[in-house]
């Protein structure tokens, strides 16, 4: 169901993007309108991901760093900074208040994180060396540190599906290696991913948790996905139409979205391809420019890209939104353009926290922008 409300003006349609009624003789804006129809109650007007500002900063600048969300907190772990590593971790409650919960057990960039149940997972990433180390912060923000992952990686993925946290891939030399975390924090490795890659991207859609993308060797790309159900039997649905990897993932409503990256050579992709609940393959509209080391995270009804470098090796602060049928708005810009960014959701809002100094030495923010429903 498409979204909007439009007017025709000298013969041509324009859509309405404000609605204001009165109450008490005072003009008042419509932020959301609501429809019955025979499959439920539908949004037709509003609800689209506005601009909402900057939440306080990162304690510590940083690109290269991991976020998820446990509870009632968005969480952004670790990075790279000036000068070093970090194992900070940045906490922001639902009212966008920021607390620093005890530090990782170890400094480290590359690493990535899910969640599952009461318990937000960091794991893998590098200082130099490869780290197999996984972190967990339960809802209190309690920091534990469960068994380590099999093997020590960097540039690995994570996802959730059921009641599993999976890290597939990554690795200085490459790996097919798949640890999953249960509820209990016990570890287990399922399958391997199909081919060994690292910088890949993953998500989880319906049952199905999907990696897809990535290095596979030197400067070869892969164009492969693996799915994982709820029990992790693994299968290999159709592939990615592009080999790319430093792409982005997330999920808005039946679609899981790949969008991004960069390919042999150097370039960027701007394609952004879906899987569905049965994981049938689609293309949805391409993002605004191509570009790579992007991030993103959905946000009610829409799946937000955001940040990352563009086909000059310069950054971005480009924004794309999805909705639930893929069609695509540009958002307000981040305030700053930067790569290597990271991006979690809690509440109402989406948080896209730190990024830079991919390239030539460029700085390290702190920012967190936020956008709202």
């Amino acid at each position: 169901m498409a979204k909007g409300i439009w007017i025709g003006v000298n013969g041509v349609p324009r859509k309405v993007k404000a609605i204001y009624v009165g109450v008490n003789n005072v003009a008042k804006k419509v932020k959301k309108g609501l429809i019955g129809t025979i499959e439920g109650i539908k949004t037709f007007f509003g609800g689209e991901p506005e601009y909402y500002g900057t939440a306080p900063a990162l304690s510590v600048a940083r690109g290269q760093l991991a976020a998820t969300t446990v509870g009632n907190y968005a969480l952004f772990g670790g990075g790279s900074r000036e000068n070093g590593y970090s194992n900070v971790v940045d906490a922001y409650n639902s009212g966008l208040t920021r607390s620093t919960p005890t530090a990782l057990s170890t400094f480290r960039q590359n690493l990535n994180a899910t969640t599952i149940g009461n318990y937000a997972l960091f794991g893998g990433g590098r200082t130099g060396i490869a780290s197999n180390v996984v972190d967990a912060y339960n809802t209190g923000l309690t920091r534990s540190t469960p068994t380590a992952l099999s093997e020590a990686r960097p540039d690995l993925a994570a996802t959730a599906i059921g009641n599993y946290a999976l890290f597939g891939g990554g690795g200085t030399t490459y790996t097919t290696r798949v640890d999953a975390y249960n509820s209990g924090l016990t570890r287990s490795t399922p399958t391997a991913l199909s081919q060994s890659r690292r910088m890949l991207a993953a998500t989880t859609v319906g049952n199905y948790a999907l990696f897809g993308g990535g290095y596979a060797s030197g400067s070869n790309r892969s164009k492969v996905v693996d799915a994982y159900n709820t029990s992790l039997t693994r299968s290999t649905p159709t592939a990615l139409s592009i080999s790319r990897s430093n792409l982005a993932a997330t999920t808005v409503g039946n679609y899981a979205l790949f969008g991004g990256g960069d390919v042999y050579g150097g370039g960027k992709v701007y394609s952004v391809e879906t899987y569905n609940t049965s994981l049938t393959r689609s293309m949805a509209n391409s993002l605004s420019a191509k570009k790579s080391h992007l991030s993103a995270t959905a946000l009610g009804d829409y799946a937000l890209f955001a940040g990352g470098t563009d086909e000059d090796d310069n950054y971005s602060a480009g924004v794309d939104a999805y909705n639930t049928t893929l069609i695509r708005v540009a958002l307000p810009a981040l305030s700053n353009a930067r790569s290597e960014l990271s991006a979690a959701t809690i509440g109402n809002y989406a948080l896209f926290g730190g990024g830079g100094a991919q390239f030539n030495n460029t700085p390290y923010y702190a920012t967190v922008d936020v956008y709202s429903i």
